[in-house]
């Protein structure tokens, strides 16, 4: 991978990822849960339940995982956008779309196959999900990567 692109590979993940959490601070501090708790939660997927209730380390393991599912999320991105110019030229579609895709994954694939719930169809859980998904994480994931590749890198339409 080039040093300019992996520069903004690493921008991306970065960008996307912090947007991403502050968003689950923000809505999660409007329903009364902690930045703590949300970040112990993220941990217990990969780590189990009991880290719930563990302190600043496990809420730490939080991030970084949280952060590591953003390096996965990102890297498949950019290979896609590698391969499909549109997925660079109308970033502003491609970003939302993909970004309801990780939401799909997430929520409906993921969380429930974990957590042996049903996903939520409560209108502000997924209202926050999608804006999170789209604007915090899939449009700042795109555009960045449309601007990794050099213009010529565009066929002229």
């Amino acid at each position: 991978m080039p040093a300019d692109l992996r520069k903004a590979w690493f921008l991306a993940i970065l960008a996307s990822g912090t947007l991403d959490i502050l968003s689950a601070f923000v809505f999660g501090g409007m329903a009364g849960v902690s930045p703590g708790q949300i970040l112990r939660y993220v941990a217990s997927g990969p780590f189990g339940d009991g880290v719930k209730e563990g302190g600043t380390g496990a809420a730490a393991l939080g991030l970084g995982v949280h952060y590591s599912l953003m390096t996965v999320m990102v890297t498949v991105y950019f290979l896609v956008a590698s391969r499909i110019e549109a997925a660079r030229r109308y970033w502003y579609v491609a970003g939302p779309v993909y970004g309801f895709i990780i939401y799909l994954v997430m929520y409906w694939l993921i969380v429930p196959a974990r957590f042996g719930t049903e996903p939520s169809l409560d209108p502000w859980r997924v209202g926050n999900a999608l804006f999170s998904h789209f604007i915090c994480v899939g449009l700042p994931m795109a555009y960045i990567a449309s601007r990794a590749w050099p213009k010529s890198a565009f066929r002229s339409a």
